[in-house]
């Protein structure tokens, strides 16, 4: 009976391995035959894209330059008195303020006092120039008269002292005006009209001569500091129009001078370029760094879609159909944009087929299948993308 059990087991085992063995043998060619498609199918798989040859058209030759906002010119406003105290400021910083108009006031006590003591002393030369005079004209009588009772040596005299009383006279009016200068400067103006850029004028504070107070911008007239490498500075000149993008829209403007000497530190060489009045009621900034362009003409520019033009790897790269159905990478050189239009300055053939989008999913010697509906083209040039192996592209594309 056990020998029994053990047979039919046995058999049962037997059977069992029989059936296993044969579904594998019915499985094994199924994944064979999709094993070793999948391999075949993508590389069978080929991009649709659409191509198109370079087109060439006159477009504005412009140059790009960045640069600082500053005052076209600043007016310095100091002290021309020391040892007064600040007694009134009028304006602050952002005012707008016209020719003449009294920005601060110093104390003028002291300066009330020296004056008084000024007009003492004047009167008291003027007596003695009076006293002076009355004696050298009573020696020239004398002398005219020829009797005798007045020595040369005391009508020389006489003559020297009322010289003497005229000098004195003349340096203490002098004294007494410079006085009065002092006082009528303790009345600090503006030299000009326009906005105050800085205030170092503190109420109370005692100043000193020559110490400045106020800064402002003449006229409230700003100007762009643009700075342009050496090489193209040469399409420059006075009156070249310029062109500068803000959020309120573009700015305009016209050289005003340039430089005769390139920066020590960068080569550039700084171009002044006078800012046409602004819209409304905005006041221009200073101290802002701004990018624009200086329109000096126009040629001929051959350009194809930004689309068209891939980065890779830190190049510009363009993807060119050949043999019909393959596309070669071209590097490129890329110049002025337009609209979603981009210049190609390198050698490029005016007859090349240039694909127009999806270059970032293609390698040099990739196959694809061109089509005749228009690509949709980006104001961008496409993101910068590794370089892809084809295995990569192949999946990508039957993604």
């Amino acid at each position: 009976m056990k020998t029994s059990l053990i047979i039919a087991g046995g058999l049962l085992g037997v059977a069992a391995a029989a059936s296993l063995a044969l579904s594998g043998m019915q499985a094994g060619p199924e994944d064979s035959v999709r094993t070793t498609d999948t391999p075949g199918t993508a590389q069978a798989t080929a991009l649709t894209v659409a191509v198109a040859t370079p087109q060439s058209d006159l477009w504005p030759r412009d140059i790009q330059a960045s640069g600082w906002t500053a005052a076209w010119q600043e007016a310095v406003i100091s002290s021309e008195v020391g040892g007064q105290r600040i007694t009134a400021l009028n304006y602050d910083v952002g005012d707008t303020v016209e020719e003449g108009a009294v920005l601060a006031e110093l104390s003028r006590a002291s300066l009330e006092n020296d004056i008084l003591e000024l007009q003492a002393s004047l009167d008291s030369v003027k007596a003695a120039q009076e006293q002076a005079t009355a004696d050298a004209d009573r020696a020239r009588r004398l002398q005219q008269q020829g009797s005798g009772s007045i020595s040369d040596q005391q009508i020389n005299e006489y003559l020297m002292t009322e010289r003497q009383a005229r000098a004195d006279v003349a340096s203490a009016e002098a004294a007494q005006a410079s006085a009065s200068l002092d006082l009528e400067n303790t009345t600090l103006r503006a030299v000009s009209g326009g906005v105050i850029s800085s205030r170092s004028a503190t109420l109370g504070a005692g100043v000193s001569e020559g110490e400045e107070l106020f800064r402002l911008i003449r006229d409230n007239r700003i100007e762009w500091q643009a700075e342009v490498p050496l090489r193209q500075t040469f399409g420059l000149k006075v009156g070249t129009p310029a062109r500068i993008p803000t959020p309120i829209g573009d700015v305009t403007g016209k050289i005003r001078r340039i430089a005769p000497s390139a920066s020590d530190t960068n080569g550039r060489v700084k171009v002044y370029v006078d800012i046409d009045q602004l819209p409304g009621d905005i006041e221009p900034k200073i101290g802002v760094m701004i990018s624009g362009r200086f329109q000096t003409g126009e040629d001929s520019a051959l350009h194809v879609p930004s689309s068209a033009v891939v980065l890779q790897d830190g190049f510009a790269y363009v993807f060119v159909l050949e043999d019909g159905d393959t596309v070669r990478r071209q590097r490129v050189e890329t110049g002025r944009r337009q609209d979603n239009r981009v210049e190609i300055t390198s050698d490029l053939k005016s007859d090349a087929q240039v694909v127009q989008s999806g270059g970032a999913f293609l390698t040099d010697g990739s196959r694809v299948r061109v089509t005749d509906a228009a690509p949709v083209e980006t104001s961008a040039l496409s993101a910068e993308t590794p370089a892809e192996t084809p295995e990569t592209s192949a999946e990508g594309a039957a993604e």
